[in-house]
């Protein structure tokens, strides 16, 4: 992970700080940034088994994808990298409906085992349930787990298909596994549904043609620097800058004058060149 990366989410740490303060108020960070770094910025690659890369392959191949979901999937960027191949993925939402969610519940440590429903030993139980609560513990490793509840989202009816026995009809109420006995709840919430639409349009072959199209966009050059001011850049990209002083200041002025990659109130990512060389530069102030 980045350096800024863990500044943006507040979770750097830094030695260079007193105790109790965990966080500098301004950061000024600077990362060389090679053309699959610049790429990562504003694209996402998904896994090959998530539901983002077969909705963006199967609208590559059909012309089009459907989905129904209580969410949009590409909200955070709409650039996706199949392979080193990028794409502008559209996302129409069609129509909506209201649908009911399935969450279950499991207390490993029931006051009452006796089935009011009925029992099912864990290794019968059909894959849909299985592959949900693979994070029940085995006989041999209940010993040293923390005994707690857990809630497992299970999703529509629909999503989950007809052979859970807990979902959407509930058939059993105690989970058997070795010496153990797991007490089972289903909930049921009532979300907006809708149907979503997806196109996808190739718009860089590979990953330099892409990195060009970025750097067309949004590098500049940081130039014309006072000494005070190049002190800033240079420890910026040997470590960060953490100084809120006037030559911070100016250098986020400068900064700020150009359209950035990602942009907010009190921070930002840029893609600024100084001394012939590409960073990746986050800042708050």
């Amino acid at each position: 992970m980045r350096r800024r990366q863990f500044l943006a989410n507040g979770a750097a740490l830094l030695s260079v700080f007193v105790a109790g303060c965990g966080h500098p108020p301004v950061v000024l960070d600077m990362d060389d940034a090679t053309a699959n770094d610049i790429a990562d910025e504003v694209s996402m690659a998904p896994e090959p088994d998530s539901e983002e890369y077969t909705l963006v392959t199967s609208a590559r191949g059909n012309g089009s994808a459907t989905r129904s979901g209580p969410y949009e999937l590409f909200g955070s960027t709409n650039t996706v990298r199949i392979g080193d191949t990028f794409y502008e993925v559209s996302e129409t939402r069609l129509e909506s409906d209201e649908a009911t969610v399935y969450d279950v519940r499991i207390d490993f440590d029931p006051d009452d085992s006796t089935p009011e429903l009925g029992a099912i030993e864990y290794d019968d139980l059909p894959a849909a349930d299985r592959n949900r609560l693979d994070s029940i513990p085995s006989e041999e490793n209940t010993s040293d787990r923390e005994r707690r509840d857990i809630g497992i989202h299970y999703g529509t009816a629909e999503e989950v298909g007809n052979e859970s026995v807990f979902v959407p009809r509930q058939r059993y109420d105690i989970i058997i596994r070795g010496e153990n006995r797991y007490r089972v709840a289903v909930d049921t919430r009532t979300v907006t549904e809708a149907e979503y639409r997806y196109e996808v349009t190739e718009v860089a072959p590979d990953v330099d043609t892409f990195a060009d199209r970025i750097r067309e966009r949004y590098s500049f050059e940081l130039t014309d620097l006072s000494d005070a001011e190049r002190t800033v850049v240079e420890e910026a990209t040997d470590g960060g800058y953490f100084e809120d002083d006037d030559a911070f200041r100016s250098v986020i002025d400068r900064i700020r004058g150009h359209e950035g990659i990602d942009v907010a109130d009190t921070f930002g990512t840029w893609l600024v060149e100084y001394e012939r060389a590409e960073y990746i530069t986050y800042a708050e102030w």
